[in-house]
């Protein structure tokens, strides 16, 4: 026998077009759908920077951006769940972006070198058009010092991969490399934190059941 999960009440959509996301939650056996959240993020990430608006709640405001403009525009499954994420890298106070070349990499790499530095992940949950659940998570990870020629060697390894993420890194590739240690939840690294998001999504009509 088969075993999967599936929503016996409503959909779930995913707002976002993270191939990381999509996995993880693949990987996991939820049903869902993926929608693109067509926020301007680089102008909200402003806007929060000028308002000196913490990076917790920086977080915690673009993923529910994402999601209320998903659900917003979710005519094929109006009561369904919609599930916005973001994440924001905090370094010495400073909150570093996804970089939009190798000179930006190379820099944000330096930058953190031998130093500890917090992912603020947020995941928010619309239904009905209404923010219903929220969490926070804040995995901490040390970077071990890295030379100028470790970091050259490693940007031509990955190529555009560094440009995807910031802080210019993924755990689960070739960027593991760059640490000595990391503390939280991996997935919450990863972009979700699942292991919060399963146990309300099971209360919410998620149910292991029998496939043929």
């Amino acid at each position: 026998m088969i075993y999967g999960f599936s929503f016996s009440k409503g959909a779930l959509v995913l707002a976002s077009q993270s191939k990381t996301r999509w996995k993880m939650l693949t990987d996991v056996g939820v049903n869902f759908i993926a929608r693109p959240a067509n926020v301007d993020e680089i102008g909200l990430r402003g806007s929060a920077a000028a308002s000196m608006m913490p990076a917790a709640d920086t977080a915690i405001m673009l993923a529910d951006m994402k999601a209320r403009k998903v659900a917003h525009d979710n005519g094929e499954h109006p009561s369904g769940f919609v599930l916005g994420a973001d994440q924001i890298l905090v370094c010495d106070g400073q909150i570093l972006g996804k970089p939009k070349d190798l000179v930006m990499a190379g820099s944000q790499l330096r930058m953190l070198s031998g130093k500890t530095h917090q992912l603020m992940t947020a995941a928010v949950v619309y239904r009905n058009g209404e923010r219903i659940w929220h969490h926070l998570e804040t995995p901490t990870l040390t970077m071990q010092p890295l030379s100028d020629e470790f970091i050259d060697n490693y940007l031509l390894a990955v190529g555009d991969a560094a440009f995807r993420c910031p802080g210019s890194y993924q755990i689960e590739g070739l960027g593991l490399h760059l640490f000595s240690r990391i503390e939280g939840c991996f997935f919450a690294v990863l972009g979700l934190p699942l292991v919060q998001i399963l146990p309300f999504l099971r209360s919410h009509g998620l149910a292991l059941r029998e496939k043929p």
